[in-house]
């Protein structure tokens, strides 16, 4: 009754990703070994550091952050609660794995974002395409990631790129648009040049939505910890995906506590920061 429309759409993608893998293995390989060379660093920084010392950079960077003692110390608080439920080890993998791939998120999203709010075409371009990835169920950004790199923690970390980064691109774009026209208009009467006017205007005044595009950015990392572990991430996602294999509720309750733990830290860090440039901001202004 129907036509075969999938048999030949299923050998025509294989042998299309067959193509990719020969021709631009190496490339590829090189690509992961970069990616995995900084991996590494962090996550050895991290788990080699004595915990007194994370918990101090916690609440520092809090301090930082936000201007707030209670706050700093809620988070330390917060930090030290993983050491508690036994997963301080997972913990440092899993924020090592989040850094690489939000780093690698601000530096594809914002730039893209940039673009989009400067040219009208551009955005009309990358719309579709950043609906299709907030579209698509998030495990299936495995699948081409598995098959490029193989398992382990890079096809983890670049699934949760191509997952994490449509908020940040759009956040970027609507805080870039969002500038007051007389305030550019202003800035070109005085002579300044469209990069100067980027930098110097437009980018500081969208300061705040793209705090908040990185913070989506980190909390949808997150939500991508369970699901990279699929592929042979390490971390506190492989703590909830053995619960969940295992059947056994206890340990999956202790990781999924671990990354509500960890979302908080980074959610009020980053809201804090963002928070403190809007006030600065509404102060300049």
């Amino acid at each position: 009754m129907f036509p075969d429309l999938g048999g030949p759409l299923r050998r025509a993608t294989n042998a299309f990703v067959q193509h990719v893998v020969i021709t631009y293995g190496d490339g590829f390989e090189a690509f992961a070994n970069a990616i995995l060379v900084v991996l590494v660093a962090i996550e050895r920084l991290l788990r080699e550091a004595h915990p007194g010392v994370v918990l101090l950079a916690v609440g520092l960077i809090a301090l930082a952050s936000s201007r707030r003692p209670a706050l700093a110390l809620a988070m330390v608080a917060c930090t030290y609660m993983i050491g508690t439920l036994g997963l301080w080890d997972q913990a440092m993998q899993t924020i090592a794995i989040m850094l690489v791939a939000v780093a690698l998120s601000v530096l594809i999203g914002i730039p893209l974002g940039v673009l989009s709010a400067r040219s009208n075409r551009v955005r009309a371009t990358i719309n579709p395409v950043l609906d299709l990835m907030q579209t698509i169920p998030s495990f299936v950004y495995l699948i081409p990631a598995a098959m490029l790199f193989g398992l382990g923690k890079v096809p983890a970390i670049l699934a949760t790129v191509i997952y994490a980064t449509p908020p940040l691109i759009r956040l970027t774009d609507l805080g870039i648009r969002e500038v007051d026209r007389e305030v550019v208009e202003a800035s070109r009467a005085f002579g300044a040049t469209r990069w100067q006017i980027l930098t110097g205007v437009q980018v500081p005044l969208a300061l705040p939505s793209i705090m908040q595009g990185i913070n989506q950015t980190m909390m949808m990392a997150l939500a991508m910890v369970v699901i990279a572990s699929m592929i042979g991430a390490r971390g506190v996602g492989e703590t909830v995906l053995l619960g969940l294999q295992r059947g056994d509720s206890g340990q999956g309750l202790l990781g999924g506590l671990a990354i509500v733990l960890l979302a908080i830290v980074f959610d009020r860090i980053t809201q804090a920061y963002g928070r403190r440039v809007q006030t600065h901001r509404a102060a300049g202004g």
